[in-house]
């Protein structure tokens, strides 16, 4: 089985990139983000691999990193989401942006990806639910959890307050999220909402 690819870029189609590998070349299936941070054409490329062995095929995948192919595979779990689907969520929303998609239960941010319906959508942010966390590739099951409790409108009263500030001063309600829940670590759980927006303003900021 193929794990990784380390050679030159030797072309780059829609949906491929062929790396040549001391004269033999691959054709590796990826999403648009891994496509667009290859170099051009004869440029050094590494791909970490997913290897899919059929009767009638045998079919690489390929990923910036091992986050991301994590990712492919666990969205696969989802009833309904195949190799396709999934290498379309990832093309679109980085290991952070699905943390905080399902975290938030927000299934319009997943429905972004070509080919994702808000019911597959749907299923995808409430069946990783608890399955994410060790899939974010950043923060902690700690900021992820408080995350969720934004999401599910169960967050404390002071949090969720601040939530709505930051949203009603402009932001996304991810990156106001993101922003508390830093806030949170920062002051604490007892925070009042002024305190947490403070610090949830500076978190924007850096």
């Amino acid at each position: 089985m193929i794990g990784k690819l380390k050679g030159t870029v030797d072309e780059i189609g829609e949906d491929h990139v062929v790396i040549d590998v001391h004269g033999v070349g691959y054709v590796a299936f990826c999403g648009g983000r891994t496509l667009a941070g290859l170099g051009a054409v004869g440029e050094a490329a590494v791909l970490l691999i997913e290897t899919y062995v059929r009767e009638d095929m045998i079919r690489l995948y390929g990923f910036a990193s091992a986050a991301e192919r994590d990712w492919f595979r666990l969205l696969q779990n989802v009833q309904g989401v195949g190799a396709k689907v999934a290498l379309a969520v990832v093309g679109v929303l980085s290991p952070g942006d699905l943390a905080n998609a399902v975290a938030l239960q927000d299934k319009a941010m997943v429905s972004r990806a070509p080919g994702v319906g808000p019911k597959v959508a749907a299923r995808i942010v409430a069946e990783l639910k608890d399955k994410a966390p060790a899939f974010s590739g950043a923060g902690s099951d700690e900021s992820f959890g408080l995350k969720r409790e934004i999401g599910e409108g169960v967050a404390p009263a002071p949090i969720a307050d601040a939530v709505s500030a930051l949203v009603n001063l402009g932001y996304s309600r991810e990156q106001a999220a993101g922003a508390v829940a830093t806030a949170v670590r920062e002051g604490g759980e007892g925070a009042a909402s002024t305190v947490l927006i403070r610090l949830g303003l500076k978190a924007l900021s850096r």
